[in-house]
C-alpha cells in the first residue's frame, strides 16, 4: 500500500508516524505548501517524491491512497479530486466546512465505489472503543455526555507554535468530533441548539461556544468549547451511564472516582490515530466500508449545518 501525504504540519507528521507501524504501508510522495518543508518531512520518512501541489501525487503511478492533512477549507475539493484520479482517500476532519460540500463528496465516492474515510478519531481511541462495546452489548446505556473542549489559541497558530495560513473554527472543526461521537455512542441526533460568544476582531472567528444535543434515545449531551481557555487543554469527556460514570481523555479512561480503567488490550495499539490509520488500509485491502467512511459520518454535518443556521439567524 504506498501513500501520499498532503499537509505535513503537525498533524500531518501524527500520521507518518502511526504509518510506520502499519506492515506493508510505504509513504511514497509528501506534498505541502511549502517545498522546503516537503522535502524536510520526505527525507525524514523516507519517502521518494516532495512537492507542493496535490495533482503532483494524483499523477504518480506509486500512489495507491492518498491522506488528506490540509487546510480545513481545501478538504472537499481534494477529495473529491483524489477519487477523480482514483486514488482511495483519507480526509481528516472535518471533511467539510458546508453541507453542500460535505454532501458533494459523498456523491464521488459513490460514484466511483473508492474507500473515503474522515478523521474522526475519537472512534478509533481505546477509551471511546472500550466504552463502545459495551453501550452496544447493553451493559451500558448513555444518559448524558459532557465535553469541555479548551485551547487556549488567541493567535492563528498551530500545535507546534507556527503560524497557520488558515483559521480553524470551532463549530465546523472541533465540535465535529463530538457530534460524532455523541451519534455514535447514544443514536441519531434529533435536536440541537448552540450558542456562541463575541467574535474576535482579528481571526473573525466566535472564541467561545456551548452546544446541546440530544439522541433518539433521549440521551443528551452539553459541548463547550473555547480558545480562550488558559488551564488544561484538550477535550475531556465525561460519560453518565445508568451503570456507571467514566471519563474519556483522548486514548485513557478513568471511572468518575478517577480509578483508571485498563484499556490496553482493546485493540492492538493505545494510539487512536494509528487506529485510524489500520482502519484506512485494512478497509482498502479488504474492499469494504470502513468505521467513519464519509456515508457514517455525514449525519454529523448536517447537524453542524443545522447549529451553523441557528447562528445566521
Amino acid at each position: 500500500m504506498r501513500i501520499a501525504l498532503v499537509g505535513a504540519g503537525a498533524f500531518g507528521e501524527k500520521h507518518l508516524d502511526a504509518l510506520k507501524l502499519i506492515p506493508g504501508v510505504t509513504v511514497t510522495s509528501v506534498i505541502s505548501r511549502r517545498l522546503d518543508q516537503a522535502q524536510a518531512v520526505a527525507e525524514k520518512y523516507g519517502a521518494v517524491h516532495a512537492g507542493t501541489e496535490l495533482d503532483e501525487a494524483l499523477a504518480r503511478p506509486d500512489v495507491d491512497a492518498v491522506i488528506l492533512c490540509t487546510p480545513t477549507q481545501m478538504h472537499a475539493a481534494q477529495a473529491i479530486a483524489c477519487m477523480e484520479a482514483g486514488k482511495h482517500v483519507q480526509v481528516e476532519i472535518p471533511l467539510a466546512d458546508s453541507w453542500a460540500d460535505a454532501q458533494a463528496v459523498l456523491k464521488k465516492q459513490q460514484e466511483t465505489g473508492l474507500v473515503c474515510m474522515v478523521g474522526h478519531t475519537r472512534r478509533f481511541n481505546p477509551s471511546h472503543q472500550w466504552l463502545h462495546q459495551r453501550i452496544v452489548s447493553g451493559e451500558l446505556s448513555l444518559q448524558q455526555m459532557d465535553v469541555q473542549t479548551y485551547f487556549f489559541r488567541r493567535k492563528n497558530m498551530n500545535a507546534k507554535g507556527e503560524p497557520r495560513s488558515w483559521t480553524d473554527h470551532l463549530l465546523w472543526h472541533h465540535a465535529a468530533h463530538t457530534v460524532d461521537l455523541f451519534a455514535y455512542q447514544s443514536g441519531r441526533i434529533v435536536q440541537a441548539n448552540v450558542l456562541q460568544g463575541p467574535i474576535h476582531p482579528d481571526l473573525g472567528i466566535a472564541m467561545d461556544m456551548s452546544i446541546q444535543l440530544k439522541a433518539d434515545t433521549g440521551a443528551i449531551c452539553t459541548l463547550s468549547l473555547s480558545f480562550n481557555n488558559d488551564g488544561p487543554l484538550g477535550t475531556f469527556f465525561r460519560y453518565i451511564c445508568d451503570n456507571g460514570t467514566y471519563i474519556a481523555r483522548y486514548d485513557d479512561l478513568v471511572t468518575g472516582r478517577e480509578e483508571k480503567i485498563d484499556v490496553s488490550q482493546v485493540d492492538v495499539s493505545m494510539n487512536g490515530i494509528e487506529l485510524q490509520d489500520r482502519e484506512f488500509i485494512a478497509a482498502i485491502r479488504e474492499r469494504r466500508e470502513p468505521n467513519a467512511s464519509v456515508a457514517k459520518v455525514l449525519a454529523c454535518y448536517e447537524v453542524l449545518h443545522t447549529l451553523e443556521q441557528q447562528l445566521n439567524r
